[in-house]
């Protein structure tokens, strides 16, 4: 039994790691080996590195986590002072390791790797085109839709040259749609790019007279380089042997005025020590609880968080409602992807795998429950039920985000609408489904207000339907979308 099929929540996308230096020759891929395995929260299905000495690339991708597939022979053979990285949690393709990335090709153009955290909704689309044009693919992911656009660009600069690079990814993103933050490496150059809506983080560091790009600050602590800022929307960065420039990825198109960052990397992706489009993730959350207090109040004994993604929220809750904080759920961090399920009497196995209760807590105590989102609903009865059993008087549960009730397109797997809870079921129909007291969501007023940004500047199609890019064939379920902005 897969372990995601019993704790219901939403997948992990991706995580890209880039550095570019001269400095220390053999050590790019030490470094994107660390940049990755502090980025492992956002895919454990595969992992990659490419590297280059200037010359070759060097490529190693495979199946599992991070510590695993790096060991320190492999790490030997990524020879060079430039490399980018990738951990994987599919949201197009299956799951295998000829969709692991970096991609890495030969082309008319030279050698290019290249690493997305995203999804393209118009992948399909284009992937019909090219192979009808004679484009052979070796894998399922959307990205390898970018490495056959590259390499038929009619871009006129010498070949593996920056302006090469540089001129293709322009001519290769001007004809796809969707969400890509993205990470290219040549034997020449590296170049990092996001979407210009912004839908997935990326930001720029520095490590002493080294340029490093990430999805993540938690990549660049980890080195322990300097954080200078997020790569911005629609920006293209090119680092070379002549330094760092930046350009507008479109310069002859009109700036986008609404963006789309996503919202949920601040409520459940992104690790809670992470500086995500600004803003601590962590105060983020805390924000968010207190919020919810102010919503959602209730006479109660205990303030419980779902760990670990509810522990933030958890405590902004109890600070601003006076309840006492208790750790009254223990989570184990040593799960596998996979299980084996014993016997089906043994009731709610795959959660209690996860998580436990705490009987000396919670025993005859009214009990606030803070998670940051429910998915289908499955797991969060689960939980409710654990604590009932543990001796809780009444379960209350708290979630610190509006409901789910549309699935993204935009580089997080979710299930379908039919599986969303809050697609077909109202507030008091999903409380008495997770057997709670009480529930109640943040709004989706009440979350931008929690942590005073303006709407417009985020996507929050998940909770709103609103999505920001139309598709060129709908989805299923997906009729009644309504579509704003572009």
């Amino acid at each position: 039994m897969g372990y995601d099929a019993v704790y219901d929540k939403l997948k992990d996308e991706c995580g890209i790691f880039g550095i570019w230096g001269v400095g220390q020759q053999e050590e790019a891929a030490n470094f994107a080996y660390l940049g990755l395995h502090a980025l492992q929260h956002r895919g454990q299905e595969a992992a990659g590195i490419v590297s280059t000495d200037g010359e070759t690339l060097h490529v190693h991708r495979d199946m599992g986590h991070v510590a695993d597939i790096f060991t320190a022979e492999v790490i030997a053979r990524l020879k060079g002072g430039a490399a980018i990285g990738h951990v994987r949690y599919s949201t197009t393709g299956e799951s295998h390791v000829r969709n692991a990335q970096p991609f890495a090709v030969e082309y008319a153009g030279g050698a290019v790797a290249v690493g997305h955290n995203g999804n393209l909704v118009n992948a399909d689309q284009l992937r019909t085109e090219l192979e009808a044009a004679g484009s052979i693919f070796t894998s399922s992911s959307d990205t390898e839709v970018i490495v056959h656009l590259i390499a038929r660009s009619k871009v006129n600069h010498p070949p593996g040259s920056p302006a090469q690079l540089m001129g293709s990814v322009r001519e290769a993103l001007a004809r796809v749609s969707g969400a890509y933050s993205l990470l290219f490496l040549t034997p020449s150059a590296m170049v990092g790019v996001r979407d210009p809506m912004g839908f997935r983080p990326l930001v720029l560091g520095r490590l002493k007279g080294q340029w490093v790009m990430a999805s993540e600050t938690t990549a660049l602590d980890l080195i322990e380089a300097d954080y200078v800022r997020e790569v911005e929307p629609g920006e293209l960065i090119l680092v070379d042997r002549d330094g760092l420039r930046s350009e507008r990825l479109f310069p002859d198109r009109p700036a986008e005025t609404r963006l789309g960052r996503c919202i949920f990397e601040a409520i459940y992706f992104a690790r809670p020590d992470s500086i995500l489009f600004g803003r601590s993730v962590y105060a983020t959350r805390h924000a968010f609880g207190k919020r919810l207090a102010v919503e959602h109040p209730v006479p109660a004994d205990l303030v419980v968080p779902v760990p670990d993604s509810g522990v933030p929220a958890a405590i902004g809750y109890a600070e601003q409602s006076g309840i006492p904080f208790a750790m009254g759920l223990v989570r184990s961090h040593y799960v596998g992807r996979t299980f084996i399920e014993p016997s089906q009497q043994i009731r709610h196995f795959g959660v209690k795998l996860k998580l436990n209760a705490l009987k000396d807590v919670l025993k005859g105590k009214r009990v606030v429950v803070v998670d940051d989102s429910i998915v289908r609903g499955t797991t969060s009865r689960k939980i409710v039920k654990m604590i009932r059993a543990a001796g809780a008087s009444e379960v209350h549960l708290r979630i610190s985000s509006p409901p789910t009730s549309w699935p993204c397109y935009y580089g997080i797997d979710t299930p379908t609408r039919q599986e969303l809870i809050a697609a077909t079921h109202d507030q008091p129909q999903i409380a008495t489904y997770v057997t709670a007291d009480s529930l109640g969501y943040l709004s989706l007023a009440g979350m931008y207000q929690a942590i005073g940004e303006k709407r417009e500047t985020y996507c929050d199609a998940c909770f709103s339907g609103e999505y920001l890019i139309d598709f060129p064939k709908r989805p299923a379920m997906a009729r009644s979308l309504r579509v704003v902005g572009t």
